[in-house]
């Protein structure tokens, strides 16, 4: 991707409250999920964004939360919100790589991870992570997966493009066991949740910015990019979508 096109695709997701699918209450139904945490765990929020579900695990959780993303302009959006909560020293922002944390082993209660453990591959995050956490601790991530095994071939070809590794969610359960940890729980995330933080929002900003760059073929190709797989998921949505999973560290 060009430097040109990166800006502007970063120039807009810096602008949404959440960088992917996913909504407070999705977050609570997964959090009550967890059983025998301490009543302040450490909480460890990977690929965290802007921090829209840090600050409601924050809020749902009453632990401390250390929040990395290797974008640091999210970190810098992260830190202006929580300064404005109740929340605020319990949340630390810090410009990491997942792909080479070096936290001390046994760190965390829970390690918190919303539709970005795919940029290292489910099962290589799910190992990589496993050090950091303590035992009878709980990993919750989301993951996008088909929630059925046979697609329409324009969904398939969209997604051989966008994420060629994704699996059929009953798949992921293999790898959480191939891990060593326990499936604790399931669920898909509702629809609207792609909609009310995450596309609607992108639409809003498409709308703002688009007359800044009229004739710019460069931006034309990013506004496509998000209004093709807006459309791709309005017609396709019941074949797709994120699916959350709970497990635990024995």
């Amino acid at each position: 991707m060009s430097n040109t096109l990166e800006e502007l695709f970063y120039k807009i997701y810096e602008s949404l409250p959440r960088q992917g699918p996913g909504d407070a209450k999705s977050l609570r139904k997964a959090f009550k999920k967890l059983k025998g945490l301490p009543f302040h765990p450490n909480i460890l929020d990977v690929g965290c964004g802007t921090g829209g579900q840090t600050l409601d695990l924050a809020s749902v959780s009453g632990g401390c939360i250390t929040a990395i993303d290797n974008h640091g302009p999210f970190i810098e959006i992260l830190k202006k919100n929580a300064a404005k909560t109740l929340q605020k020293d319990r949340i630390c922002g810090i410009v990491q790589d997942m792909k080479t944390m070096n936290f001390e082993k046994d760190s965390f209660d829970l390690i918190w991870c919303e539709g970005a453990a795919y940029f290292m591959g489910t099962g290589n995050a799910l190992s990589a992570w496993k050090m950091f956490l303590r035992t009878g601790g709980y990993i919750v991530i989301s993951e996008l997966v088909w929630f059925k095994k046979e697609a329409p071939c324009e969904v398939k070809e969209f997604f051989k493009n966008e994420y060629p590794e994704m699996k059929y969610y009953r798949n992921i359960f293999p790898v959480i066991k191939d891990t060593g940890y326990k499936k604790v729980a399931y669920f898909a995330l509702p629809g609207q949740s792609w909609w009310d933080e995450y596309y609607i929002p992108i639409t809003k900003k498409i709308e703002e910015i688009r007359p800044y760059y009229t004739g710019d073929k460069n931006a034309k190709k990013v506004f496509d990019i998000f209004l093709l797989e807006m459309d791709i998921h309005r017609k396709y949505s019941e074949f797709y979508g994120y699916g959350f999973y709970i497990m635990r560290k024995e």
